[in-house]
């Protein structure tokens, strides 16, 4: 063992009061020794898997497990070894990766040796981060899936896969292009979520898989893990974000899988009384996904889902035209449209896009699970169906609940919102009927 790793245990096992003593007693040659030895403070779980018969490492952990220190350590050392890599760095957008991978507290600038960290050179504008060997890593967001077509790597660090907007086709693309080098490698470092996506990586027979719970972390404070756990202990909940278990069903979910599978339905063979387009804006550019789900009713007053035509990293004027598309394609007869981030210019990007018909605009003024709870009711009664197979959106669907917290794929169910605002207008809304007046 070594001296680090023999004073790191002293330091977890020692009362705070004395390991202060103990650090002062480090003279700043030892202190700089010890930090940068990773191997040192490394537990179990975060140790890369032995062998070289994997091509992909799946680490999935609860929250504080030290999921980020273990990724940042990784592509350190790779881009040591290999200065002239190319390293993709790819979260749910590229905001959380310079805010989580790259700058945070346990990110790639934070665990650089003070040597390296002279010679590093993050570039925001460039999304790029140079190391101190000249090895290079990439900033890729999971909502954007083809801004990872076409780049080669040697290796990748994906953070939180689970969150990610596009993430099958981003998987896919970053797994195409992972291609460079004797042995290309991608580390996957998540909080379980019972993704079909992710557990088909993990079932891969080239997958290795590592990780543990909040508790095996014995640099938390142990103050903040007993509170975790009296708060969460024994809930699904807590089984998930502090446990690290992958949970099959969201606890108290609107749309449970079951409820998802019976509600499957062929497309109406005979023409629709009525086709509205659902929309759920993004806030901005490059971050959530546009939601544009068309719904139709029927003769017998069922309504179908009939497509979800959502995209992500598009500019307004970029998604509105698919909106456009979408209503030429179902000969639609309204478009509904929320217009919490954006109010009227959502209207007036769309009329802009080349939309004649009527466009409403609808305010969120509830929260997500008091608009979907309505509409999960239809399904339950049988009166809405899926015409067809949709997985991104049924599994935003499936992680919402009646808690409001939701646990599916993406920052936001946009495929969802897009939907109940389409199910809405069509079966829940009082619409005028026409009158005789009598003179």
């Amino acid at each position: 063992m070594s001296d680090g790793r023999r004073l790191v245990r002293r330091l977890v096992a020692a009362r705070r009061a004395n390991r202060r003593t103990l650090v002062a007693a480090l003279d700043e040659a030892e202190a700089r020794r010890i930090d940068a030895d990773w191997p040192a403070w490394v537990h179990r779980g975060q140790e890369e898997p032995e062998g070289t018969d994997w091509r992909v490492w799946v680490m999935l952990a609860g929250r504080g497990f030290g999921k980020t220190r273990a990724g940042a350590e990784w592509v350190s050392a790779l881009a040591r070894a290999q200065p002239g890599a190319a390293i993709a760095l790819v979260a749910a957008t590229v905001d959380e990766a310079r805010r989580v991978m790259i700058e945070g507290r346990s990110g790639l600038l934070a665990v650089a040796r003070r040597e390296e960290l002279e010679r590093m050179r993050w570039e925001p504008s460039r999304r790029r981060l140079v190391f101190a060997s000249g090895a290079e890593a990439f900033v890729f967001s999971g909502a954007h899936a083809d801004g990872l077509r076409g780049p080669e790597h040697h290796f990748a660090w994906c953070d939180e896969l689970a969150k990610w907007g596009e993430a099958e086709a981003a998987w896919t693309n970053l797994m195409l292009g992972l291609r460079l080098g004797e042995r290309p490698r991608a580390l996957v470092t998540t909080t379980p979520r019972p993704l079909p996506m992710l557990r088909a990586i993990i079932g891969d027979g080239a997958t290795a898989t590592s990780g543990g719970a909040t508790a095996d972390n014995p640099h938390l404070a142990a103050a903040f893990v007993a509170d975790m756990a009296r708060r969460l202990g024994g809930t699904r909940l807590g089984r998930q974000e502090l446990e690290g278990e992958m949970v099959d069903e969201v606890e108290g979910a609107l749309w449970p899988r079951e409820l998802i599978e019976a509600c499957r339905a062929v497309p109406p063979a005979r023409a629709l009384r009525r086709v509205v387009i659902g929309v759920d804006p993004p806030a901005g550019v490059g971050g959530d996904a546009c939601g544009i789900v068309a719904v139709g009713l029927d003769n017998e007053g069922v309504a179908h889902v009939l497509a979800d035509h959502s995209v992500a990293g598009l500019s307004p004027e970029g998604w509105a035209r698919k909106v456009a598309a979408a209503v030429e394609v179902h000969g639609a007869a309204r478009v509904v449209a929320e217009a919490n981030n954006g109010g009227e210019m959502v209207a007036t990007v769309l009329r802009g896009a080349g939309l004649r018909l009527p466009v409403r605009l609808v305010h969120a003024a509830e929260g997500k699970v008091a608009r979907a709870a309505p509409v999960a009711t239809l399904f339950e009664s049988g009166r809405a169906k899926l015409a067809g197979r949709f997985a991104a959106l049924e599994n935003e669907l499936a992680g919402l609940s009646w808690s409001g917290d939701y646990q599916g794929p993406g920052r936001s169910p946009d495929r969802a919102d897009a939907m109940v605002w389409a199910m809405t207008e069509l079966m829940l809304k009082p619409r005028a009927e026409p009158r005789i007046r009598m003179l």
